[in-house]
């Protein structure tokens, strides 16, 4: 009897240790927070400098261009940015183009694929490579947490594009794993898939009026919904009232209020606005100014969104 019981639990452990770890190459989505066990260590990258380093996810090696903040401490928990490039575009254009690396936060600026079209791009858009850059992004996580001390509540992300849609699959795939999400110029097509996020999701959208790359309005010969439709389905699925309030004249921004779980759901709508990252100043994306900053801004809204 005992030795049938030694079996039994033998087998029981060797089963259990197959689940629990991926066979050599195989990678895994992890929506749920993941204790960093970098802390201590020295960081992988010189303090106050981007630095291009890699990690192998779905059989592939993938790219990322990293930055720690200059003030950084090994032992200090410290937050961390994603911020995905748009179509066509590189990490070095994305750290240009938003600025976190300007931040005390450390960013991350992940390279995409070359799609069916020759281009770069990420899941979600009809024209991405065929791997799954919601996996990778687990994966690129993993890695920075074992090799930084990073605050496992105060992970964000941001994009610009079709990087700022694949911001809004990852708020659907991956709401437990990072805090909130900022979307910028949002390219969010029908194949970016079902939305079921695992909790209430922070989001701050921001978007031009006059962009015609990915219209205001939606596109309906390529599935793209209207952004205020886009934003419904958000209230909704983040419980918040069905209608806004809406504040401003020339940048309108609309607030929903009564949100599942403090996960406030913020619009930023910017008249006269292209397919740009709005600056005040002049950025890769236009040579002419807008009337707002957008990095401050969702800086500010990342601080005051944990997870929870």
């Amino acid at each position: 009897m005992r030795a049938r019981t030694w079996v039994v639990a033998l087998i029981a452990a060797v089963t259990g240790t197959l689940l629990a770890t991926p066979a050599a190459g195989a990678s895994r989505i992890v929506d749920g927070p993941v204790p960093s066990t970098g802390c201590g260590r020295a960081a992988p990258a010189p303090p106050g400098q981007s630095v291009t380093r890699t990690v192998t996810s779905g059989g592939l090696t993938r790219s990322y261009l990293l930055h720690v903040p200059a003030d950084y401490r090994p032992g200090r928990p410290t937050p961390l940015v994603l911020s995905f490039h748009g179509h066509k575009r590189t990490s070095e254009y994305q750290e240009e183009l938003s600025g976190f690396s300007q931040t005390s936060a450390i960013a991350v600026y992940p390279q995409g694929l070359v799609g069916t079209d020759g281009e770069t791009a990420w899941t979600g858009a009809p024209y991405s490579a065929d791997a799954d850059d919601v996996v990778f992004t687990s994966d690129l996580l993993n890695q920075l947490q074992r090799q930084l001390c990073v605050d496992p509540r105060r992970i964000h992300a941001a994009g610009k594009s079709n990087g700022g849609g694949f911001t809004g699959v990852l708020a659907c795939r991956l709401s437990n794993r990072i805090a909130s999400f900022a979307p910028v110029s949002g390219a969010f097509y029908p194949e970016g898939g079902a939305c079921r996020p695992s909790r209430p999701v922070p989001i701050i959208d921001f978007h031009g009026s006059a962009d015609t790359t990915i219209p205001y309005d939606g596109d309906a010969e390529r599935g793209l919904p209207s952004i205020p439709d886009w934003l419904a389905d958000w209230a909704e699925r983040d419980g918040c009232a069905a209608r806004p309030s809406v504040s401003g004249d020339e940048v309108r921004v609309s607030r929903w209020r009564g949100c599942d779980r403090g996960a406030d759901l913020v619009h930023y709508r910017v008249d006269g606005l292209g397919h740009d990252w709005p600056s005040t100043t002049p950025n890769p994306d236009s040579d002419v100014a807008s009337v707002l900053d957008a990095t401050p801004v969702i800086m500010k809204f990342f601080r005051t969104h944990p997870l929870r």
